[in-house]
């Protein structure tokens, strides 16, 4: 595989001292999917929306297909967005009331000056290809369920013919049958027209059905990545660990964390996670550790703990 997205060591504070996104690095391969999990409000969509330039990091670059997305500016980064497109959470609240879908899919070829002369034509294609019948082009947002809804944002985010779709909590106002069919046709999209996935959701259960590999996000930090089986199959950071225990019939003993996360203001000293890890020692409240291959983990696999026994040295 090569690689299409390859963000290093993005940051982004807001207003108040907020550390949303530290020092994340993130590599999505052409034709794959990446899902990023996490409890809300540990940075899943700020990362999404820095990775679509829909915000500016503070620190750190994107390259994306070999060009420097981070400093992209104007008609540049105009046309770099057809080619990086989002699927929306709600796309009741993005799509405009007032016009019928058929022509909300088609003011992205508009905006991009694509498909000139056949661009209705090509909504039908786009409509069916989501399951939707064409004279549905015809109705208003209003007059369509949340599944139709989430297909017309499918289709409308591939009318510019993407290599990377950015899916932010795309199927989690659904309901679980409707999931699984929306689920289903990103799955088939992807086969049929090899484009790359980032599945940002908090639902693992969602993450373990569409991704190749998973980074799992903690108070703005990745902690875990991998391959999806190895690290369903062989967490090896605490926070994965409990997450995963809460997912119905996984098979280990459920774990509960003790408290909430600490605020992003006032970060503890040492791991983030130490406040609530049940295996916090003395040596985390001082070292940090970094995203790192993990010595008897899988292929690919890399944790940020101290139990943790990295394949390069690195002592706290």
């Amino acid at each position: 595989m090569t690689v299409l997205l390859e963000a290093e060591g993005l940051r982004k504070v807001f207003s108040g001292g907020v550390r949303a996104v530290d020092d994340v690095d993130i590599e999505v391969n052409r034709g794959e999917t990446l899902g990023i999990v996490g409890e809300s409000g540990c940075g899943k969509s700020t990362t999404a929306k820095l990775l679509l330039r829909l915000l500016t990091p503070d620190r750190g670059s994107i390259r994306f297909d070999g060009a420097d997305l981070g400093r992209a500016r104007g008609t540049r980064l105009r046309k770099m967005r057809a080619d990086l497109q989002l699927v929306p959470q709600h796309p009741m609240t993005s799509l405009n009331p007032r016009v019928p879908v058929g022509a909300s899919i088609e003011f992205n070829m508009r905006a991009q000056d694509m498909y000139p002369g056949r661009r209705s034509q090509r909504v039908r294609e786009l409509m069916a290809m989501v399951g939707l019948p064409p004279e549905h082009a015809d109705r208003y947002p209003h007059e369509l369920s949340g599944g139709q809804l989430q297909r017309v944002a499918i289709a409308r985010a591939l009318a510019t013919d993407p290599k990377l779709l950015v899916c932010d909590e795309a199927v989690s106002a659904l309901d679980k049958s409707v999931q699984a069919q929306v689920l289903n046709l990103l799955v088939d999209i992807q086969q049929q027209l090899g484009v790359a996935y980032i599945f940002i959701s908090h639902d693992l259960a969602v993450v373990e059905h569409i991704a190749d590999r998973v980074a799992v996000m903690y108070l703005g930090r990745i902690v875990e990545e991998g391959p999806a089986k190895t690290l369903w199959r062989e967490p090896m950071h605490p926070y994965t660990r409990a997450l995963l225990s809460a997912m119905p019939g996984y098979a280990q003993e459920r774990i509960i964390l003790s408290g909430d996360p600490p605020s992003p203001v006032n970060l503890p000293s040492g791991c983030r996670f130490r406040t609530r890890c049940p295996d916090a020692i003395t040596a985390c409240e001082s070292f940090d550790p970094p995203l790192v291959g993990a010595r008897g983990g899988g292929a690919g696999q890399k944790a940020a703990c101290v139990h943790v026994k990295p394949l390069v040295s690195t002592s706290p």
